[in-house]
């Protein structure tokens, strides 16, 4: 057995190495009664700037733990440590082979615990290694020429690869250590098994994943690029394969579908084949640039330490206008805005940080929530997906095309006044009125929050701060239907799983869906007489 103490806290200026004194000295004990002193979790709480502490969960184990649990019984932060779950997962008896599509964490993930089962698996994408995929986005933020199967949305890794490798999710399950301690595997930071908020950074996470690819191959999984889904071959009302670039078909006795959000295609064609399929609600915005150094002295005071990580934010406002969600999305410290476009004619950012965090400025999506009924339901399942491309080709327009960003400063967008247009987004911004660009309840919602989040975070409205548009992918407009077992309701045999068939967001939940549904399709097949 092992024991955990939480909310062990330090001043900044005492070194991480004195923590199990300090520890000990909580508990009344002698430091060298700790045996195998461990660092669980660290944060950070700088709720008072003029007291910033660091702030711990240590395991460690004693000779006599019940007896430290008697004497410190109405200590409410020592308590026993949890079990951790099992990682390893049931083999299949007999031979089994499965698709999977996607190489997002969802699909990577899918595709690594099917093999670990004992699954013959192959993993296909319709984008590039993530080698080539850098050199093609970095191209396209260069000269503004955009590769539509290879970009920012499509490609090894999913969206995140170009994000800030956040490690942050808001489930509490067991498995996401496991998920954390194979990143740490594959060349991630250690640090990220202890840190509160981790995060690998877009830099790092490009070199996980070539090391992620390697382990697949290890492992017997057949990975095939430029290799697109465009069809399913049914027998018996069963999905039996899958039709490939229109022509081939890879058999399999199981499909785990692991789309991407944009992938738009690949909805299109899933509703020509009657694919069990539901519009859901998301989120539409703008990204919001600060100085780094502005939001690091909003959070932590007008001298921050240099023993502080670069500060982060998340604001949420409940509109009592008209009942919407405002919020901030995917904050990007010491990041730069990106252009995440994927289809010719249509705009879109995102955020970026690489893992020093380093950078002049940061960034954070400011979205609002919408809704079916905001769309055209009579088109379908794939209403707010056209939804989307309605506001993104208006976007495209209103930076003159070439795929330069519309932007504006902040106090401009404010009526307040005006400043500089200072953005980290390539190839480039305009200058654009982007209430022209966005629906009018979500510029409305926009207007009234970014006042009140300036009272959470005096200094926010800035005129050194820019808002860049649009925003719109910020989870999937639509859901793939799946049952209780994660099969879809439509088509048997078929898995639909992560962000973009609706059931996760980011890179967290996305891998824990697709472990979840390796293990549901093994547990289905050991079920099944197929």
């Amino acid at each position: 057995m092992a024991l955990w103490l939480r909310e062990v806290k330090l001043n900044l200026s005492v070194d991480e190495s004195l923590l199990s004194e300090v520890c000990a000295s909580l508990l009344g004990i002698d430091a060298v009664l700790l045996i195998d002193f461990k660092v669980i979790r660290r944060a950070i709480d700088a709720r008072r700037k003029s007291r910033i502490f660091r702030v711990y969960t240590v395991e460690f184990k004693l000779v006599d733990e019940q007896q430290l649990l008697h004497d410190q019984q109405h200590n409410k932060h020592l308590t026993k440590a949890p079990k951790l779950e099992k990682s390893v997962p049931d083999q299949i008896r007999s031979p089994h082979r499965a698709l999977v599509v996607g190489m997002g964490p969802c699909g990577l993930f899918a595709a690594k615990r099917l093999a670990e089962a004992g699954a013959q698996v192959t993993l296909i994408e319709s984008g590039r290694p993530v080698e080539k995929r850098v050199r093609d986005v970095e191209r396209f933020w260069l000269t503004g020429k955009l590769d539509e199967s290879s970009n920012v949305q499509f490609g090894e890794g999913g969206a995140g690869t170009f994000s800030d490798g956040k490690l942050t999710t808001r489930i509490n399950h067991p498995r996401l250590r496991h998920i954390l301690e194979s990143f740490v595997a594959f060349g991630a930071p250690e640090s990220i098994l202890v840190d509160a908020k981790p995060h690998i950074g877009t830099d790092r996470l490009r070199e996980v994943l070539i090391r992620f690819r390697r382990a697949l191959l290890d492992l017997g999984v057949d990975l095939r690029f430029e290799t697109c889904l465009t069809g399913f071959e049914v027998h018996q009302g069963r999905v039996v394969g899958g039709v490939i670039d229109g022509k081939d078909v890879l058999s399999c006795q199981s499909l785990i579908l692991a789309p991407g959000h944009s992938s738009r295609a690949t909805y299109q064609m899933l509703e020509e084949c009657g694919v069990s399929l539901e519009s859901k609600s998301f989120a539409m915005g703008l990204r919001i640039e600060h100085p780094t150094e502005l939001i690091n002295q909003i959070q932590y005071g007008r001298q921050p330490s240099v023993l502080l990580p670069t500060a982060d934010y998340a604001l949420r406002y409940n509109d009592p206008v008209v009942g919407r969600g405002v919020y901030s999305f995917c904050m990007c410290p010491g990041g730069e805005v990106v252009n995440a476009s994927s289809e010719q004619e249509g705009l879109v950012v995102n955020g970026m940080s690489r893992a020093a965090r380093s950078g002049e400025r940061s960034n954070s999506a400011i979205v609002v929530a919408v809704h079916p009924a905001d769309w055209d339901e009579s088109r379908g399942p794939l209403a707010g997906m056209f939804y989307q491309q309605h506001w993104e080709q208006k976007a495209f327009q209103a930076g003159g095309g070439h795929f330069y960003a519309p932007a504006q400063n902040l106090m401009a967008f404010l009526y307040k006044g005006g400043g500089g247009l200072h953005s980290s987004c390539r190839p480039g911004v305009v200058e654009a009125e982007l209430d022209r660009i966005l629906p009018a309840q979500v510029v409305s919602g926009l207007r009234r929050a970014l006042p009140q989040f300036d009272r959470k975070m005096r200094g926010f409205l800035s005129n050194e701060a820019v808002l860049v548009g649009v925003e719109t992918r910020t989870s999937a407009p639509l859901r793939i239907l799946r049952d209780a077992c994660g099969e879809s309701p439509s088509h048997a045999g078929l898995f639909p799983a992560g962000e973009g068939a609706g059931y996760a967001g980011g890179i967290m939940s996305s891998a824990l869906d697709g472990i979840n549904i390796a293990d549901q399709v093994n547990k289905a097949w050991r079920l099944s007489d197929y």
